[in-house]
């Protein structure tokens, strides 16, 4: 019974006026942004950060989940209209939906891409419903030394689930560690790494770096690749797929809610890896494999209900330890910490309300997606035809408002050039930044516990090994860093980037 009290608890939230406009504006802009090639998921949470603080921080967290799961819709549009996916995890299905699309059958590869999202969204935010209680009552059980080591193994992982180098994916990791030292000490009250800034006294601002990392990169990025944008399939029909296309989804989508509602979870990219291990599946129990790659439905189907599922997911952990699964996630908690609320298990029951209520507004999102994308495909076909030109500028004159009204610190801008050089230049060096933002949020919290448990253990560093739940995390990080480090496993990371590239 509990269960319910709790769901009708979250319902109640996320039902009223208020919550239920920010979740409608959530969704709405992350299928905008899902659908403009090359902005992303994480890049526009990043920006629209600042505008969240003069929000309920309910209203404010039930947006920006909105946009990350709204972006997993809107990704799929672009991917089957002009062969160019929104989203990462929207790459698998420009393989055969936009072969749909080119045979005629764009309406019937968007529908079946919503259904296939919506089954997945609702069966995962039940997930959601259904585990996040236990774990957090684990969770509680956690001391200082398991909340390092744990934090460990989000970071290790992260790492075994970036793409290309190992060596440059640890870098990143690392440098997320070191700008997390930026500011003033938390036992001795000394300034670090402040170049005599007084400024920068309390720490780097994390929107700044957030922003300017994904953000101002990524436009740069995108700038570049501008004249290679142009939509093909320009009119839509037959939004509903047939009978028989129905029947021929209903296994995929199934084993696609599986895979992602399991992958989501991981550190790193859980909703990436799902809709390729998706359609890794597919393929290999699908009767005609030959269909693959030439417009088959269950590469459409199983792709999408497995990427929305893993983004459904990957709340788990941020919910319940406070340990982010991916960048987005990682923003999330950035935007509770600003709100005043400590990422962890206390938020469930220090603030029901909340905690219930995003997972609440989560299937109430994906519903209005539901509702509202399909109908409005021909006003996202027109949306592609935007330069870049005309949109980034605009795009950049907000972010940086937004940035200076946090604080009004002009360092804070400063900050925002350089960590946009920063990003841009890591992705030119092929470095992925993610593992550098998760890092950035997960230090300060990193570096707490470690000494909290070395004052509680009065300077005895075995306290990390004697105790049996931080030992077993510990030895799962290492398990993790050797299986990476094996040569088959390096060349595969290495084969996979080339191909993505």
């Amino acid at each position: 019974m509990d269960l319910f009290s709790n769901l009708a608890l979250g319902f109640a939230t996320a039902a009223s006026p208020w919550n239920l406009l920010f979740c409608l504006i959530g969704v709405l802009l992350g299928t905008l942004i899902g659908v403009l090639p090359g902005i992303g998921a994480t890049a526009t949470i990043a920006m629209l950060l600042p505008i969240t603080f003069q929000l309920e921080p309910v209203s404010s967290l039930i947006m920006l989940a909105g946009i990350y799961y709204g972006a997993q819709y809107g990704g799929s549009t672009t991917a089957i209209l002009i062969n160019m996916p929104g989203e990462s995890s929207s790459a698998v299905t420009a393989i055969d939906g936009y072969q749909m699309a080119r045979k005629g059958k764009a309406g019937a590869a968007l529908a079946i891409a919503a259904i296939g999202s919506f089954f997945a969204g609702t069966v995962s935010t039940f997930l959601v419903a259904i585990f996040a209680p236990p774990l957090t009552s684990i969770a509680l059980q956690f001391g200082a030394a398991e909340y390092f080591s744990l934090m460990v193994v989000g970071l290790v992982s992260s790492i075994a689930l970036a793409h290309g180098s190992i060596i440059k994916a640890l870098a990143m990791v690392v440098l997320g560690l070191l700008l997390g030292l930026v500011g003033t000490d938390i036992y001795s009250g000394t300034p670090r790494f402040t170049l005599g800034i007084r400024e920068y006294a309390d720490g780097l601002n994390f929107v700044a770096v957030a922003v300017g990392v994904f953000g101002v990169a990524e436009i740069l990025r995108n700038l570049e690749s501008e004249k290679t944008r142009t939509a093909v399939i320009t009119k839509v029909s037959g939004l509903f797929p047939s009978r028989e296309e129905l029947r021929a989804i209903v296994a995929p989508v199934l084993r696609g809610t599986a895979i992602g509602s399991a992958l989501g979870i991981l550190p790193g990219g859980g909703a990436i890896l799902a809709s390729f291990a998706s359609y890794t599946v597919e393929k290999r129990v699908s009767q005609r494999p030959e269909e693959f790659g030439h417009g088959a439905v269950a590469g459409v189907a199983g792709p999408e209900s497995a990427n929305n599922a893993g983004a459904q997911t990957s709340f788990i952990p941020m919910l319940t330890l406070g340990i982010p699964a991916n960048p987005v996630m990682a923003l999330m908690i950035g935007a509770m910490i600003i709100q005043g609320i400590v990422p962890g298990p206390n938020v469930a029951t220090e603030q029901p309300a909340l905690f219930w209520g995003i997972i609440a507004s989560m299937w109430i999102g994906n519903l209005m997606l539901v509702i509202l994308n399909l109908p409005l495909i021909g006003l996202w076909v027109k949306l592609l035809t935007v330069p870049y030109y005309v949109l980034f500028p605009i795009i950049m004159a907000f972010c940086s408002i937004g940035v200076y009204s946090v604080n009004g610190n002009p360092y804070d801008l400063y900050a925002v050039a350089l960590f946009g050089l920063l990003g841009y230049g890591l992705v030119k060096l092929r470095c992925e930044p993610a593992p550098l933002l998760l890092g950035f949020v997960l230090g300060p919290l990193l570096e707490e516990n470690l000494r909290r448990a070395m004052i509680i253990s009065r300077g005895d560093p075995s306290v990390f090994v004697t105790r049996p739940i931080s030992a077993i995390l510990l030895l799962i990080a290492v398990a993790v860093l050797v299986v990476v480090f094996l040569p088959s496993v390096r060349r595969k990371r290495e084969e996979v980037f080339v191909e993505e590239d």
